[in-house]
Order: structure tokens, then C-alpha cells, then sequence
């Protein structure tokens, strides 16, 4: 059989990983990337052997080579270039969040059914070993009645370049929340396994980058202006249907002793669990309590890959790990998440 061929839209510092992950698996490879920034494009080209580029994401979505495409663009971007390229007969993995809006995500999904595509989110934290082992320990019950979860990521430095695209709310349509928040905020509710969510509180506060501070050393900018006017703290706390609840703290920039810290916190009857730093915790005999190193629970997908995955349910080989329909919980979250910081008001999501 002939490999699938993908394209790369977008030549930012996030395609060089995605382009090694794809040439990676055995059945596929990036053939085509486009750009509007000839120098990145160039780059990108050299970098991993890739035979075509187009200066224009229209020409790309018209090379009749490509089976799928990989879109990795400012955000304002997303929801735009997904439906142009699923409307081009291409299979579709977006880079995260899924759009500005969930009225712009759902027409997204419409068109994916209408042409009969494969579309995607590429939430790369569900694959992590820990998400996956904790994930199927919940659902044999190794926790019993899973009530609450606390997800945090705190960098203490860690706001992208100031002056790209990422600190800009006309392209990004947020920051912190909508950058490591949504990672957080999607691998919990897999590992929840819970896509019923009633309502969201939330807060967002820019407290550092509107000031020059906190910068980290992510992103590449040809900005001439510096424009900070996104979160770089933001906070959250999800109800669910049936009872359980979920928050979530994410920062870019913060007072603290490390400089970087984050982890998924399962709180259960019978158990607790940290899935990144893989411990489970539970009450021992008499007045004994466990704290058991390493997790081990079945890995679902053991090649670890978001394209692998998404390569091998094009084949017919594997489920897709990310359907649509949760990434539309998930942007119904984050819409809830900023609509309830600037109204003050908890956001009803049923």
C-alpha cells in the first residue's frame, strides 16, 4: 500500500516535531508544507525532506498528492482553514484549541460529516503514559466513585515570546487557558472519562506579561509591536452531571518556588492517583496508609503518538482517541470559562 500523504500548513516551531512523528510511522509521510514566511518555509522544507511547498494554504489544500493535512496556525485561524481543507476532500488534524467558538467548532464538525472526513484535535496529553494508565484504572474501579479532580500547571516564566501571535487576543482569542489550560482541561476529562459537563465558574487575570515579565522562550515573532492583552493565570472549577467536579489552575507566569510544576489529582472513595507523577494512594489495614510508586495500568494506545493514532484510524487500524464530539465539550468549557470571568456569573453548559 502507498503511504498517506500529509501537508504541513503552517512552518512554526510546533511542525518540525509533528513533521518527525509523521515521517515516523511506517505508512505515512509529510510531502507537501506551506507558509507565507518563505525563510520558515525553507527551513521547515530542508529540516525534513519535504518535496513540495506552497506560499499560499489554498494551493496546498489543491495538491491532489495529500490525503490529510496537519494545521498548525494562530488560532484565529483554526476553525477557517479546517473547513477549507475538510471541503478540499483532506483529512484533518488540528492543532489545539479547536476554535475561538463553539459555534465555530460545530460548524467545523458539520462539514466533516458532510464530506465524509476524519477530523481530529491533537490533544498530545492524552497519550502520555500517565493519562493512559490512570485512565484505565478508573474504569476497571480501582478508585471506586471517582468525585473530584484537581488539575494545575504552573510555569513561573513561561509566557511565550512577547510579540507573537500568542499574547494577542485578535489572533489567539485568549492565552494561558487557551494555550496549557485546554491540554489540562482535556487530558482530566479523559482520564475522567466524563464528557457530561452542567456548568463552569471561572476567573482570568494578566497580571505579569502586560507588565514585561514572565516571558519564556516559546514561539518565533516578526512582530514590530509588543500587544499583551491575554490571561496568563486562569481558573476554573466544571460540575458535572453526575455529581463529580473538576478544577483547574493554569498559569504562564507566577510567583513560585519552581519553575515549572503540574499534575491530574483524582480524588476517589476508595483510592487517590496522580497521573503525571504516577502514585496511587489508599488506606491500608488497621490504621496503615499506601502510597504505591508507578501505575500500572493498561496503556490503550502504546505507541504514545496523537498522529499514530490518527494515521491508523485513516487505515481503519485503530479508534480515533479524540473524536469530535468531545472536542466539542471541550470548547464549550473554555467558551464557558471566559464568558464566566467577564460576567462574573457561573455559565449553565446542559
Amino acid at each position: 500500500m502507498s503511504k498517506l500523504n500529509f501537508g504541513i500548513v503552517g512552518a512554526g516551531a510546533i511542525a518540525h516535531s509533528c513533521c518527525k512523528a509523521i515521517n515516523d510511522h511506517p505508512e505515512a509521510r509529510v510531502l507537501a508544507a506551506s507558509d507565507p514566511n518563505e525563510e520558515r518555509l525553507q527551513g521547515l522544507k530542508e529540516k525534513n525532506n519535504i518535496t513540495n511547498t506552497y506560499a499560499t494554504n489554498e494551493e496546498l489544500f489543491g495538491d491532489a498528492e495529500l490525503d490529510a493535512v496537519y494545521i498548525a496556525v494562530p488560532n484565529k485561524f483554526h476553525a477557517p482553514l479546517a473547513i477549507a481543507a475538510l471541503n478540499a476532500g483532506k483529512h484533518v488534524i488540528l492543532d489545539k484549541p479547536f476554535a475561538l467558538s463553539y459555534a465555530e467548532a460545530k460548524e467545523v464538525a458539520y462539514v466533516a460529516a458532510a464530506n465524509g472526513k476524519t477530523f481530529t484535535v491533537g490533544m498530545n496529553q492524552r497519550f502520555t503514559p500517565g493519562v493512559q494508565q490512570a485512565r484505565s484504572l478508573i474504569k476497571q474501579g480501582d478508585l471506586g466513585e471517582v468525585y473530584h479532580a484537581k488539575s494545575f500547571w504552573f510555569r513561573r516564566k513561561g509566557i511565550p515570546k512577547f510579540g507573537t501571535w500568542f499574547c494577542r487576543k485578535d489572533m489567539a482569542g485568549g492565552g494561558v487557558m487557551l494555550d496549557i489550560g485546554v491540554h489540562l482541561l482535556d487530558a482530566t476529562l479523559y482520564v475522567l472519562d466524563n464528557f457530561e459537563p452542567v456548568s463552569v465558574t471561572g476567573q482570568t487575570y494578566t497580571k505579569f506579561g502586560d507588565r514585561g515579565l514572565g516571558e519564556g522562550g516559546w514561539g518565533m515573532s516578526d512582530a514590530k509591536e509588543q500587544v499583551f492583552d491575554v490571561d496568563d493565570f486562569s481558573t476554573a472549577l466544571i460540575k458535572f452531571k453526575n455529581g463529580a467536579s473538576v478544577s483547574l489552575d493554569v498559569s504562564w507566569a507566577i510567583h513560585q518556588k519552581e519553575s515549572n510544576k503540574m499534575d491530574i489529582q483524582i480524588y476517589g472513595t476508595e483510592g487517590g492517583m496522580l497521573c503525571y507523577g504516577q502514585e496511587k494512594f489508599n488506606y491500608g489495614e488497621g490504621s496503615s496508609y499506601s502510597v504505591q510508586q508507578g501505575l500500572n495500568g493498561k496503556k490503550e494506545f502504546e505507541h504514545g503518538d496523537r498522529f499514530h493514532n490518527f494515521i491508523n484510524h485513516i487505515l481503519g487500524k485503530e479508534e480515533l482517541c479524540n473524536p469530535i464530539e468531545q472536542a466539542l465539550v471541550i470548547q464549550k468549557i473554555l467558551d464557558g470559562i471566559y464568558e464566566s470571568s467577564k460576567t462574573g456569573n457561573e455559565v449553565k453548559l446542559d
